[in-house]
Formats: structure tokens, sequence, C-alpha cells
């Protein structure tokens, strides 16, 4: 494998201004202060409109990565009008979150990188629970909901703890099931989620602004749907953990409350809703693409469906890029994706390592380099391929994903590092490390899923 020319160090940096630019869109404090509307006389939000008069309190609740930024831009909103005296409440947050406010409480829940529950975080439902009840017919409640919120957002059912409720999500993790399996089967066991807050809420309006971390932006699944009534589907829950094979691993109070559950219709909710997506990874990738074509690349493709398993779809993003090499001989080109893929940890067979999805999908993207750089012919380019979590987290990790190009695949090389096996352990991050190839930025306080970013310029273009 050749040496690693000099400019493609550059193709980094852009790759990284990209992804950041996608980062930035979602800012989750002018995400929200950009939102409601005021003037003398109305409150403007979700879609409703309140008369100032009307409204004693302004009591806020929420959870997730960008609850910090999300209840600091509703701060913002209000700071000028006769709301502002009137607004309280407490937002779920990671650890490292935390910041004061002058109104809104912000409790840490987790530690940075553990994305579950705690104890903490039941602590911080419960007051949540309370807030929402004691709310009267005059007052205006606002949930702010983000990525993250189902693990900052949690009771159990009565009969059930929070370790077993932990040893269900987990093996359902493991097993590499996607978001809405997830959701399906956690939402069975709480007391908040799908719609569940929402029938605890007394006030004359409950309005949440969320940031979407779920492709095509479905309420219902957007953390668990706490303020989206959704028909209660035991019996579906089952199914999936009886397809996935986790039925025998199961707490025997799980399987206890499984199957004396019957599909029952939604808890009755009084409070008329609203709901309103503020920020997006759709929204995101639009910005990546606009900061693409400011550096001078021309962008071929954005897919706004990335899913799936990580190795895979890594491994498919870099063939992409190659096809489109070849396509586009004499162009700068850009291909963009946003979505967020699975890890199936359960396939390592012995204690699995350390990483991410991000991290799997550029690792993924490497083994599928290393093949094409053996075979490959046609045109040269240098080129630079990124995937990271808008969140700043990928997995268990320090980082938020991976950042991939020649010279990276060359300390690969040079170390005699072999992919394949990393990737069958899944130790993205331990490998990623050892050759400069990790993405850290720490928490970005906002969350719209992943963002991943492949360049290409052809060598005889190039001008450093």
């Amino acid at each position: 494998m050749n040496e690693q020319p000099e400019h493609t160090s550059q193709l980094r940096d852009d790759a990284r201004q990209i992804w950041q630019a996608a980062v930035a869109a979602a800012d989750s404090r002018s995400a929200v202060s950009h939102h409601p509307r005021i003037d003398s006389h109305s409150l403007q939000i979700a879609g409703q409109t309140l008369p100032l008069a009307g409204i004693d309190r302004v009591i806020v609740v929420g959870a997730g990565k960008a609850g910090a930024g999300m209840a600091a831009g509703l701060e913002d909103a209000l700071r000028d009008s006769p709301l502002f005296e009137k607004l309280s409440g407490w937002v779920n947050v990671p650890d490292n979150c935390l910041r004061p406010l002058q109104k809104i409480h912000l409790h840490g829940g987790r530690p940075a990188g553990v994305n579950e529950p705690t104890e903490q975080v039941l602590a911080g439902t419960d007051r949540i629970l309370q807030l929402v009840g004691g709310c009267t017919p005059r007052d205006l409640c606002v949930m702010l909901l983000s990525g993250g919120g189902s693990a900052l957002l949690c009771r159990p059912v009565p009969g059930l703890s929070l370790a077993e409720k932990l040893t269900v999500t987990r093996l359902l993790s493991r097993s590499g099931a996607p978001i809405h399996e997830l959701n399906l089967v956690r939402t069975q066991l709480s007391l908040v989620k799908g719609g569940r807050l929402a029938a605890a809420c007394r006030a004359q309006l409950l309005a949440t602004l969320a940031i979407s971390d779920v492709i095509g932006d479905p309420p219902q699944v957007i953390g668990s749907g706490p303020t989206v009534p959704m028909e209660s589907r035991p019996a579906a829950a089952l199914e999936i953990l009886r397809r996935r094979g986790l039925f025998e691993h199961l707490p025997t109070r799980v399987l206890k409350f499984f199957s004396e559950a019957v599909d029952r219709p939604p808890e009755p909710v009084c409070v008329p809703l609203a709901w309103q997506a503020v920020a997006s990874n759709a929204v995101s990738l639009r910005a990546a693409a606009a900061c693409a074509e400011r550096l001078g690349y021309h962008v071929v493709d954005i897919h706004s469906d990335l899913q799936g398993a990580a190795a895979e779809a890594g491994a498919a993003f870099y063939q992409q890029l190659q096809l489109r090499q070849q396509q586009d001989a004499e162009r700068r080109i850009c291909l963009l994706a946003g979505g967020e893929t699975t890890v199936n940890v359960a396939t390592a067979g012995t204690e699995p390592g350390l990483g991410g999805r991000n991290q799997e999908f550029v690792l993924a993207a490497a083994a599928a380099a290393e093949l094409a750089h053996r075979t490959q012919t046609g045109p040269a380019h240098n080129w630079a391929l990124l995937s990271g979590g808008t969140d700043g987290e990928d997995g268990p990790t320090d980082a938020a994903g991976g950042i991939l190009d020649d010279a990276v695949l060359a300390q690969i090389h040079k170390a005699g590092l072999d992919i394949p096996a990393y990737l069958r352990r899944h130790d993205s991050w331990t490998l990623l490390q050892a050759v400069g190839g990790l993405l850290r930025t720490g928490a970005t306080h906002t969350n719209v899923m992943d963002i991943a970013v492949a360049l290409a310029v052809p060598t005889e273009r190039h001008k450093p």
C-alpha cells in the first residue's frame, strides 16, 4: 500500500467541517429558541395559539441528550415576555450536560457514554410525573424531548425493578434489534412511555418540542413517545422477544408480567396535545450538503435511510464512493448518508470488544477499501470517509465515531492489524485508536442520529 499523500489531510478536515455543519444545523438551543412565537397577546407553540392572559404557569419537563440546550432555548424564547416569570421546570439530561439555568432545573441522570437509565433517572422521572400531575387547566405544560430520552425518562411498571427492565433492554440491544422493536418492548414495561406521561398531565395543553433521532421523525418512536398515546401491545412485544431467541433469558417477573398482560386500549388522555419536531436528520443532511458545495464538492448522493447492520452499511458506503469515483472521474465529489445502524454484539462469540456503530461502520469501510486497493483499476482519487453520532457519543466509548483515508489504511497495514478479526470481535475502537482513526468531539448537546460523509478528489486536479 502506498504512503499517504500530504494533501489528503485536507480531505479529512473537509469531511469534519461538513459533519460539523450537520451538527450545527441541529443546535438544540437555537432550534427551540426560534420556535415559539410571542406577541403582546398570545403565544404560538407547536401549531397551537394560547392567550397570554389564560396562562398561569409554564411547566417544562423533558429528557434527552439535547435537553440542556433545548431548555436554554426555551428560556431565551420567553425571556422578554410576561411568561418568563411564570416559567419553571425539570429536565433529565446526561451528567456531562449539566449547566445552571435561570428557571429550568437540569437533573443529571446518567454518566456520559452510558445510555441506560439509573436510579437517578428514576428519581428525576418521579419528579417529572409530580410536575405534570400537578398542572391545572390554566397551566401550559411543555415537553422537551430528544435522542436518549428513553433512557433518561424511565419508571418501570409496578412489580418490576430497574435491573429487570435493564436486562430486557440489554438483551434486545445485544441482539441488534432496531429502534422500533426496542421501543415497542420497553413501552410495555413503562409508566411513562407510549403516552402514559400524557395520561398523567392535567394542563390546558401539553406541547411537545422534539429533536428527532429517528428516521422519518415518527412521534410515537422518539423517546418512546411519552406524550403520544399508543395501543398497548404486550403480545407483539413478546413475539419480538421470542423471535430473537431471548424468551428463555428473560427475568421471571418479566415473563410473569407478559403472561398476565392482555392487549388493552391506551390509558385515557384528557389534556389536549400538540407535537412539533424542531430539528431532524433530514435538515442536518441538507446543511451538510450546502457546506460541501461551498467547499467545492459536487454532492452526488444523499441517503436519508441509513440503517441495518453497521458493518454491512459501512462496506456499502465505501463501495458506493468507489463507484462514484469511476463515474465522476473529473469532479470533486461528496456522498452523504444519515440514519442509525445497529451492532449485534452477540455475534462476537466470546466477550465483545469496545466500539460503537459509527466506529464499526468506518472499520467495515476500511475492510472494503483494503480489498479495493488490491484490485482497483481506473482513475486515481484521494478520498476520506467519516461517520459520527451527532450527539458526540458512539457506544460506551469516548469517541463520536471514526474517520478513514489512505493514511489510516497505511497505518493499519504498517501495524499488521487484521481488520476482519477486529470486526468479528466488534472491537472497532481498539483498532481505530491505534491508528489515529477516531473522531472525538465531546458532547454536542443535540442528537439527530448519525451522519456519514465521503469525499473523493481526482489526484491530477488537486491543488494543495
